[in-house]
């Protein structure tokens, strides 16, 4: 018998090698769990043969395995619920254990200690599962399906809960416009241990669903809706083995709901209107501005065959009318007419025309009232549909097979930034996730899952124009078109025309499977798996196509003296479609080295091609110097040799299974995929042309700088050639300990390393200075020549960036029982880097570029998503009632549940930036992207860089001074700190039970409360108010201006659920 089970490892060995590299497409992760532990007597001897017997309560489906000689079984493939487990030996009582609880990827140890008996004689124990992490060192938290269904969520999106665990925070500082969101990635974008969010995976059902932007993934609402289809997810923060890959930064693994033998259910509505709602601090109306929501929805899952085929199903759908107040600047009656603070000028007629772009100021005027505020009400209107459905059919006792599908679509319709039109956006996303299960003995599991995700984005898709001027193309810089974009110093950009309006159209594909071999033999539990992603990215990202003009002050405006138009020229070619393999190896051990003592050894192998695009059309300049761009590969291959080990320790010190001291390190690839040239591919000569012209004559807007743009104006792109390995380092040394029955706390150091990360520049074609003892200064203008002059801008991809994080984290858990549960996480950390951003200078709302590209020291300074601390607890309480009430006082008193998400953190650093180049680098750039900033004035009163509390001067502009001609200011990048956050939200359900109609059947009545407390958590500053100088060394008006809040102002929320 053990000869011919040896033969069948060595068959499915021999399969999974020659099947994993055709029929694996996703990288080995799996969406199930495993259950295993040892079995002794009384006297601590192990009992090899024992017979152990695993039964999923709700599908009645059972596996069987046995102790091996070491005392040991293990079990792995189930999917997450609730579990039976039953030990029998000759000579010894049946024991079991009941409500184990199995969660996504985790392993939850369940010993068992036999009595010298009958076998006839049964003990039965109630959660005899482990509440400590006792098999592996990696960081995991899990959100099961009652937290995710009762906690108030404010748009019922699953993935905020993820917050609320240590190490992870919301990006607050995402760019969440209509207008740009979409380029970025819909979804939250959330930072996990440090990293940035584009190197966390997303997992559904086993299968990567990222898209095109490697960021959050969700709707153009910013949403994951599905909340009542969800069983459960888990978050990965650190140190995970071997199995995972695609990531260096997290892993969030979702599962849904299966059918059970019970036909069980759900319909449900919310309601949401302003007229219950609170005015947010930056409305000027005395009531708050027009919004209604409906979400509505039912899920429902049941057998097709009892004990065999199980069915499940979800829609959920979502109507909304929101608006907001917007707060823009625009220019000032008196500046009009050339009556500026710092003296009258005559406004160019030339300039007239384009006055009627800004409307008139309807609020306060700012600064030296040159200019003033733009009030308006912002009306979107939204619409989402999501559906899915799964699956689960067993054959036998040895093959499984399941299928889940999910489609979500949605559209938006909202106004620019002075509601001269209205643009439109969609998503439609999709996703299909296929299992075949094979147990070839207790001890031989093979899984083979296919999967395929798709995402359609687009913003800009349609324009409804409201000011006529819009659409004149008398007012156009180029032939033909409409106006363009504007950015004046101290003004609100003006985001362009009639097709003027930034597009972007993605349809991203991914074709995933792999194949996972699980081997128990002897203390080894071994995990062995191949994987292949294929990626197709087929999209159309036009760039400035009506132009866009620079200007460096308001005075220059009205005067028109520009400084610069950039402009993609007619017959530019912006459709590309990306190619790109990605293929995974692994091999994972855990070692049960001594009964209290597991060793995590694993090894990872991970290689992506370098991109490809089906016509050719792919091109950069091979040196910084070339006359021309080469056709042909971006780069070498940067990852053939991108072997990443990990290993982790868990020890029970006591053997009691009550505390578990762990620690981990692991090297986790960072990729080069095919988010991080979205800005590249498709913007260099031959195939697209966008001119860039520089210290433009007097007058010549608008119309007269469109002849300047020649062939040395032209932008070209420049990506390393030779790159290096991209990887990060992670480690974690952590405690945990069962306080007291269902009570776990969690205390550990987190540490991350980021070497050789990707980062984005927007231009390095620029004069190189002296370095100084005082610094670099650049040489005058009048002689200075910039690295490249034929052509106008090069924007470049390298691999340069570093990255360190530490942190202290810490958690303590109540599980679910008698009606409460609660969690408190805390963490302490600090993460530093030399630039934040992987595909564009813009990525966040406060990110800068880099002063001088070719000396990132100037640039090391906090993450753009540093937060130091961050609090989080969650409660969820079902009030109890006395057994003794009756009648209509135990209606009226019993049912009543209470819940509740407190956060509390400090703010996202930012930087202010200077408009123009004041150091002499010629670069094609400005602000934020430029990334030049002023000189810091220290004195005592300047410890502190801003006004807590102050939302019309949150920077103190006394603190810094316009920089020396030539010379580059001292301020350091993310050297102030932005308002922080306090946060309440909280629901009232009431549960009507009627069991009449069955045990299950519940009417739920809710209401919700988000920002209960109605604090004023202030946004970050934008560019236009963080751009504190203009190019003369003036204060612009608005500088250090905040117009925007984290967080709505109270919201309440209506809904009813209807149970069974």
């Amino acid at each position: 018998m053990m000869r011919r089970n040896q033969r069948i490892a060595k068959i499915a060995m021999a399969l999974a090698l020659v099947s994993g590299p055709l029929s694996a497409l996703a990288l080995g992760q799996t969406a199930t769990g495993t259950i295993l532990g040892i079995v002794r007597d009384q006297t601590g001897a192990v009992i090899p043969g024992a017979r152990v017997t695993i039964r999923n309560v709700a599908t009645g489906v059972v596996r069987e395995t046995h102790t091996n000689a070491e005392g040991l079984y293990r079990v792995p493939g189930l999917i997450p619920g609730k579990y039976e487990v039953t030990v029998q030996a000759q000579g010894f009582s049946t024991e079991v254990k009941r409500d184990i609880t199995v969660t996504v990827g985790a392993e939850q140890v369940v010993d068992f200690t036999l009595t010298v008996g009958a076998v006839t004689e049964r003990v039965e124990i109630s959660g005899g599962g482990a509440a400590v992490e006792l098999v592996t060192s990696t960081l995991s938290y899990v959100v099961d399906a009652n937290t995710i269904r009762e906690l108030p969520l404010n748009g019922r999106d699953w993935t905020q809960l993820a917050t609320l665990q240590p190490g992870i925070a919301v990006v607050r500082v995402q760019d969440t416009s209509d207008l740009r969101r979409n380029q970025r990635g819909n979804g939250i974008q959330m930072t996990i241990a440090g990293g940035r969010p584009s190197e966390n995976n997303y997992r559904w059902n086993g299968i990567s669903i990222n898209d095109y932007a490697n960021t959050g993934p969700g709707s153009v609402l910013g949403t994951n809706l599905g909340v009542d289809a969800i069983q459960e997810f888990s978050v990965l923060t650190s140190t995970y083995s071997a199995e995972y890959g695609r990531t260096s930064g997290g892993v969030i693994n979702a599962v849904t709901r299966s059918g059970a033998n019970e036909f069980h259910g759900s319909t449900y509505y919310f309601h949401r209107n302003s007229v219950l709602d609170a005015r947010n601090f930056f409305d000027r109306a005395s009531d708050p501005p027009p919004f209604r929501r409906h979400q509505f929805g039912a899920a429902a899952g049941g057998p097709l065959v009892r004990d065999r085929t199980f069915w499940f199903g979800d829609y959920e759908g979502l109507r909304e009318f929101l608006s907001v107040t917007v707060i823009s600047t625009t220019l000032s009656d008196r500046a009009r007419l050339g009556q500026l603070s710092t003296g009258t000028v005559e406004v160019d007629p030339a300039v007239k025309p384009f006055l009627g772009l800004y409307p008139r100021p309807n609020g306060r005027l700012l600064g030296a009232g040159d200019v003033g505020e733009f009030v308006f009400t912002s009306g979107r209107i939204s619409r989402q549909d999501y559906a899915t459905g799964r699956l689960d059919h067993r054959f036998s006792e040895r093959d499984t097979v399941s299928g889940a599908y999910f489609l979500d679509d949605a559209h938006i319709d909202a106004p620019d930034e002075f509601n001269n039109k209205a643009v439109s956006m969609a998503s439609r996303r999709q996703g299909l996730a296929l299992e075949w299960a094979h147990t070839f003995t207790p001890w031989l599991l093979m899984t083979s899952r296919f999967g395929f995700s798709r995402t359609m984005a687009g913003n800009g898709l349609s324009t409804k124009i409201f000011n006529p001027l819009l659409q004149d193309t008398a007012l156009g810089f180029l032939p033909g078109r409409a106006v363009g974009e504007i950015q004046v110093p101290g003004l609100s950009d003006f985001s362009g025309g009639l097709g003027g309006v930034e597009f972007n159209l993605f349809h991203y594909n991914s074709f995933q499977g792999y194949q996972d071999v699980f081997l128990t033999r002897g203390v080894h539990s071994l995990k062995i798996g191949w994987s292949l992603e294929r990626i197709q990215n087929n999209y159309d990202s036009p760039f400035l196509p009506n132009g866009r003009f620079i200007f460096g002050s308001l005075v220059d405006f009205l005067t028109n003296k520009p400084r610069q138009l950039s402009a993609q020229l007619p017959g530019s070619d912006t459709v590309r479609g990306i190619r790109q393999t990605l293929f995974g190896a692994y091999f994972h051990d855990d070692v049960r080295w001594r009964p209290n003592v597991t060793v995590n050894l694993g090894l990872r192998y991970e290689v992506a091609t370098v991109p490809t695009e089906v016509n050719g059309k792919l091109a950069n300049l091979r040196r910084l110097t070339d006359a021309q761009p080469t056709v042909g590969s971006l780069f070498a291959n940067p990852t053939r040799l991108n072997f990443a080990p990990r290993i982790g320790l868990a020890w029970d010190p006591w053997g009691n299974g009550k505390t578990s001291i762990r620690a981990g390190f692991g090297i986790f690839d960072v990729l080069p995929l095919v988010y991080i040239f979205t800005n590249r591919f498709n913007r260099t000569p031959p195939f697209f042309m966008t001119g860039f012209a520089s210290n433009l004559p007097a007058g010549a807007f608008p119309k007269g700088a469109f002849q300047f743009l020649g062939p040395t104006s032209f932008r070209a792109i420049f990506v390393e050639p030779e790159p290096s390995r991209s990887y990060k380092m992670q480690w974690n040394l952590n405690i945990q300990r069962e306080l007291f029955p269902r009570v776990v706390a969690t205390v550990g150091y987190v540490g991350a390393r980021g070497v050789h990360l990707p980062l984005a520049y927007e231009d390095v074609d620029i004069v190189l200075p002296t370095r100084t003892p005082s610094g670099y200064v650049w040489p005058p203008t009048a002689t200075s020549r910039r690295l490249n002059e034929n052509f106008g801008r090069i924007a470049a991809s390298m691999w340069n960036g570093d990255s360190y994080y530490h942190a202290l984290q810490i958690s303590i858990r109540r599980h679910f029982g008698r009606g409460f549960q609660a969690q408190g996480s805390y963490t302490w950390s600090k993460s530093i880097d030399t630039g934040s951003s992987t595909f564009s200078n813009n990525e966040y709302l406060t990110t800068i570029g880099y002063p001088y590209p070719f000396d990132l020291r100037l640039n090391r300074g906090l993450s753009d998503f540093d937060l130091r601390h961050n609090f989080v607890v969650n409660v969820l309480w079902e009030i109890p009632t006395p057994t003794s009430w009756a009648g209509p006082a135990r209606w009226i008193f019993s049912g009543w549940q209470l819940g509740g998400i407190y956060q509390a953190s400090s703010g996202l650093p930012f930087t202010v930036v200077l408009t123009a180049d004041r150091a002499g680098t010629k670069s094609s750039q400005a602000r934020n992207f430029l990334g030049q900033r002023p000189n810091l004035i220290v004195r005592p009163e300047c410890r502190s860089l801003t006004n807590p509390g102050n939302p019309d001067r949150y920077i103190k502009l006394e603190c810094f001074e316009f920089p020396a001609a030539g010379t580059l200011g001292s301020l350091g990048r993310n050297t102030l700190i932005g308002p922080g956050l306090s946060n309440l939200d909280f629901s009232l359900f009431k549960n009507h039970r009627i069991a009449r109609l069955s045990e299950t059947f519940n009417v739920q009545v809710r209401l919700e409360f988000f920002n209960v407390l109605n604090r004023t958590n202030f946004a970050p500053p934008d560019v236009t108010r963080y751009t504190i100088f203009d190019s003369a060394g003036r204060l612009v008006g608005n500088a250090g201006q905040l117009t925007r809040t984290n967080t709505s102002s109270r919201q309440i929320q209506f809904g009813m659920k209807i149970i069974w």
